[in-house]
């Protein structure tokens, strides 16, 4: 959320849509949901879980709510970037190839960002 919030610091600012502890919070809550459920995504292989329990209708809901979805779009790709970053960490860790798991976590990653910008 902080690197968010340097790129993009009318989001706290009064009138923002993460201005107040409460609005952090919600956006906090759901970027928790997305990766929750891109974690089960690559656990299972398959994207459907992502789609169905996650993102169908999540960018009519921010919509309705106001919410910037290039906002959200951006969180999330910065997500996809943190989580690549561990995956191909080699420190202390066996070397191996991982190619086909940052390729697949990458996509469902991608998937969420279109689904909400």
């Amino acid at each position: 959320m902080r690197i968010a919030v340097e790129e993009q610091p009318q989001l706290i600012a009064p009138g923002g849509n993460a201005y107040t502890n409460r609005r952090v919070s919600a956006c906090m809550r759901d970027m928790d949901i997305v990766l929750r459920y891109v974690t089960y995504a690559v656990f299972l292989g398959d994207s459907s879980v992502l789609d169905d329990r996650c993102l169908n209708g999540l960018r009519e809901t921010y919509l309705a709510l106001g919410v910037p979805g290039p906002s959200v779009a951006t969180s999330i790709l910065k997500m996809k970037e943190a989580a690549i970053a561990i995956v191909s960490d080699r420190n202390n860790i066996q070397p191996g190839d991982c190619t086909s798991l940052i390729a697949e976590l990458s996509s469902y990653f991608d998937r969420a960002a279109a689904a909400v910008g």
